[in-house]
C-alpha cells in the first residue's frame, strides 16, 4: 500500500488538480448547434489590451492566470506564433463574447489551450456551438503539416464546475490527473482579493 502525501501550499500561492482529456478520432457528425454569436479570427499583430480585456472578462471568476503573467512582448510572441489560431465569438455587434485558441504546436496534434465564453453567457448552449466549432476546426490541421491525430484539452478544479462534464459530453476521455501549484492571481494584484471567493486566498 502507497503511503499518501500531503504537500504544504506556500502562502500566496494557490494548488489545483487539472485533469487531462484526449480524443483520439473526430467526433461523429451531429447537427449544427445554432447561436447569436459569430466566430472571427485575430490575427498577428493581435490587440493586447483587447485581448487581455477579454481574457479576464472570460476568466476571472475561475482565476485564470496564463496569459496575464506574460509582458508585452511574450504575449504577442505566443498569440502571433504560426502554430496558434486566436477564435473570437462575437456579438453581432462586433462585442468580444468567448475565446478560442488553438494550439497545432505539436505536429499531428491540436490542443484546445482556452475554451471559455463570458459568464453571462454560459449554461445558454453557447458553449456546445463554440465547442463544435473547436473540433471542426482541430480536426481540420494546418496546412503543409501531418494531419491531426490527437485533440486535447485540460481542466482543472477552480474551472467552472460542470467543464469536466462539458468536455466529456463531447467526446474527450480523462487520461491524466496533474496537480500544480502556482502564485495565487489575487497575491500578484492579477485580481481583486474578492474574486472567487469559494477558493480562499492565504
Amino acid at each position: 500500500m502507497v503511503a499518501s502525501r500531503v504537500i504544504a501550499v506556500p502562502a500566496g500561492h494557490i494548488a489545483t488538480i487539472v485533469t487531462c482529456l484526449e480524443m483520439r478520432e473526430p467526433p461523429a457528425p451531429a447537427l449544427p448547434v445554432k447561436s447569436a454569436l459569430k466566430l472571427e479570427r485575430w490575427t498577428a499583430p493581435v490587440d493586447l489590451d483587447r485581448y487581455r480585456a477579454l481574457f479576464r472578462a472570460i476568466g476571472q471568476p475561475w482565476l485564470w492566470r496564463g496569459r496575464l503573467v506574460l509582458d508585452d512582448a511574450a504575449l504577442a510572441a505566443t498569440l502571433g506564433a504560426p502554430t496558434l489560431e486566436v477564435l473570437v465569438a462575437c456579438r453581432r455587434d462586433g462585442t468580444p463574447q468567448g475565446l478560442l485558441e488553438l494550439d497545432f504546436a505539436d505536429d499531428g496534434q491540436c490542443e484546445l489551450a482556452y475554451v471559455g465564453l463570458v459568464p453571462e453567457l454560459t449554461g445558454r448552449g453557447h458553449g456546445a456551438w463554440l465547442m463544435g466549432h473547436a473540433l471542426k476546426r482541430a480536426w481540420q490541421g494546418q496546412p503543409n503539416r501531418p494531419p491531426i491525430t490527437r485533440v486535447w484539452v485540460h481542466t482543472c478544479d477552480l474551472d467552472h464546475p460542470g467543464a469536466l462534464a462539458f468536455y466529456q459530453r463531447h467526446g474527450f476521455r480523462p487520461y491524466e490527473r496533474l496537480v500544480e501549484i502556482y502564485e495565487d492571481p489575487r497575491a500578484s494584484g492579477l485580481y481583486p482579493a474578492d474574486t472567487a471567493p469559494g477558493v480562499p486566498l492565504l
